[in-house]
């Protein structure tokens, strides 16, 4: 049964900031959260809303919203009217996954408040920050079929030159070439990490959870089997062809 919202007083939108970082350690330094704080806060002030409170988490974006201790609390309030809007500086720290951030937008929708995010554009008080949102979910889902199309021409190139990549036993080599290329690319291992837990790609004990350590162990591994170097000059060459 859905709680009754409460009626929203007469005056400016009232809203939620919400900030996060990926650790505990971070949290408690406070690296990051107080410019995610002054941002959410100047842009409040700018449009005359009214910052009514401002809400942080320490940990990875790939738990799901309800699991987080500070966004529950976000979101519990949004749903009982305590605030009309849950304002984030980047969309990353609200979500990492497609399926969550479109589960938050129809939350949204179904319970009265608006989403923001700063960074892109989305804002659901606005019908052209609403269809903005609806972009992004979209161009999100494209990346990743687009990162999986060129790992398996990377992996074809490779197999014709001849280039064997090290990889655990029992991980499967496009998953071993995806971390290699992503790390190229330049992605942390933390994001590489929630990316393939956001996915749903199994680690190679069929665990669902991916750690930066366990990405870090894959790296390793093909430095130990191979001429890192080779396979990624083999894989750039493949990908500028793709």
């Amino acid at each position: 049964m859905r709680q009754a919202r409460q009626s929203r007083p007469d005056g400016p939108p009232r809203v939620i900031g919400y900030g996060r970082v990926s650790t505990i350690e971070q949290a408690e330094s406070r690296a990051g959260l107080d410019a995610q704080r002054t941002t959410i806060a100047a842009e409040a002030e700018r449009r005359g809303w009214t910052l009514a409170s401002y809400i942080e988490d320490g940990c990875s974006g790939a738990k799901p919203p309800d699991e987080r201790d500070g966004l529950g609390l976000a979101l519990r309030e949004l749903r009982r009217g305590a605030a009309d809007v849950l304002m984030v500086g980047k969309l990353d720290r609200l979500s990492r996954s497609l399926r969550d951030f479109a589960d938050l937008m129809e939350r949204s929708r179904e319970e009265g408040w608006a989403l923001v995010a700063l960074d892109l554009g989305v804002d659901t008080t606005t019908p052209a920050g609403e269809m903005m949102a609806s972009v992004v979910a979209a161009v999100a889902q494209y990346e990743r079929r687009l990162i999986g199309q060129r790992t398996r021409e990377g992996l074809a190139a490779k197999r014709a030159q001849g280039v064997r990549i090290g990889r655990p036993r029992s991980l499967p080599e496009a998953t071993v070439a995806r971390i290699v290329t992503e790390r190229d690319a330049g992605a942390t291992l933390d994001a590489i990490a929630d990316r393939l837990t956001d996915e749903g790609v199994p680690t190679a004990q069929g665990g669902r959870r991916w750690w930066p350590a366990t990405v870090r162990a894959v790296l390793l591994s093909v430095e130990r089997e191979a001429d890192l170097g080779r396979i990624r000059a083999s894989l750039g060459s493949a990908y500028e062809q793709a």
